[in-house]
């Protein structure tokens, strides 16, 4: 799949291990665990092969949140994101759209 960065601070997460907003401040090991998952995205043809990975809980959202899909970086974070379809016949590639990462169970 081809990624992209809905917001700056996921694009340096990735590329530099820290964001420069304090807002967006995490743990070294969700960093890691974060441009792993990042790299999965990256290494697969289409979201449907994401199922493979059991450790990511692969899901589409529902509801209020239909359009959004999503993945757990580790128990506690999870990466959510958009994907869609781009070019025609074999030529077909995933597009996914990074939107967040959240913490699962903070309100």
């Amino acid at each position: 799949m081809k990624i992209e960065f809905e917001h700056e601070y996921l694009r340096e997460l990735y590329e530099e291990g820290k964001a420069s907003d304090r807002k967006y401040r995490f743990q070294p090991q969700v960093i890691k665990q974060y441009i792993k998952t990042v790299d999965i995205l990256k290494r697969e043809p289409d979201t449907e092969s994401l199922y493979q990975y059991k450790s990511l809980h692969y899901e589409k959202k529902e509801g209020d949140l239909q359009d959004i899909e999503a993945v757990y970086v580790n128990i506690r974070y999870r990466l959510e994101f958009r994907s869609r379809l781009e070019g025609t016949g074999p030529d077909v590639i995933t597009i996914c759209s990074l939107l967040d990462l959240s913490n699962h169970y903070k309100k």
